[in-house]
């Protein structure tokens, strides 16, 4: 599904250098549930930019099943993100002056889905979020787990193979971000394809595998803490 072989991005000034990722390397599987763990710049949110072709790297290799995205054009790379990849987001990042409904039509507009068309995926995904109710509801009238929901209904609705989740609790309260949980599980359990980035252990848990990333590198926190870090061999191709 996904795979990244010594993939670097490189932030560079008239005198510096800085590594967001230094040949970082991870497979992930059709199907998987992968928790993405690390400090604050270690990485994670430059990894998710790459992968959800959002930004450049500046070598190695990245293929997104099984197609070389570093050879793509802008226009190729956005039809690849418009279809096949849904971003769920901390801040929810929903249109304040568009309803429920038309916030998750957003994305699929760009796809020329005809109306009929898209009201069928639209109301399928709320309903898998359990929000068909409320599609007439503008942002500002539903609580924040309600917008999560949104959000999450708008990266599901035009079945992607890849979803990419940052912090997608981050701004919840403990019930309802294991709600939010829940329903990342059921969507996985479909067969969908999860990245989650998070700082909760606990979170974390619920994944069928747990990566750690510090200074742009996949690490083993049994030797990291040594000083000696190495990739683990199950995440590393």
């Amino acid at each position: 599904m996904l795979s990244m072989v010594n993939v670097s991005k490189v932030y560079r000034t008239d005198y510096v250098e800085t590594y967001a990722l230094n040949e970082f390397n991870l497979n992930v599987e059709k199907g998987e549930f992968l928790a993405l763990m690390g400090p604050s710049g270690s990485g994670k949110s430059t990894f998710l930019n790459v992968a959800g072709l959002l930004d450049d790297f500046s070598s190695g290799q990245y293929l997104l099943d099984g197609q070389d995205v570093s050879r793509l054009s802008d226009a190729q790379r956005s039809h690849i993100r418009n279809r096949n990849i849904g971003f769920i987001f901390q801040s929810f990042n929903l249109i304040p002056d568009l309803n429920v409904f038309d916030n998750v039509d957003v994305p699929l507009r760009y796809r020329g889905i005809s109306a009929p068309e898209r009201k069928r995926m639209i109301e399928e995904a709320l309903e898998i979020v359990g929000l068909l109710g409320r599609k007439r509801h503008l942002p500002s009238q539903l609580s924040g787990g309600q917008q999560q929901r949104v959000a999450i209904a708008r990266a599901i609705a035009g079945t992607p193979k890849l979803m990419l989740a940052d912090e997608p609790t981050g701004n919840l309260d403990s019930g309802m971000a294991r709600q939010i949980m829940d329903l990342l599980e059921k969507i996985n359990q479909a067969g969908g394809t999860l990245i989650m980035v998070t700082h909760d252990p606990e979170l974390a848990a619920r994944a069928h595998r747990q990566i750690h990333i510090l200074d742009g590198k996949i690490v083993d926190l049994d030797t990291a803490v040594t000083g000696s870090i190495r990739e683990p061999q199950s995440a590393a191709s």
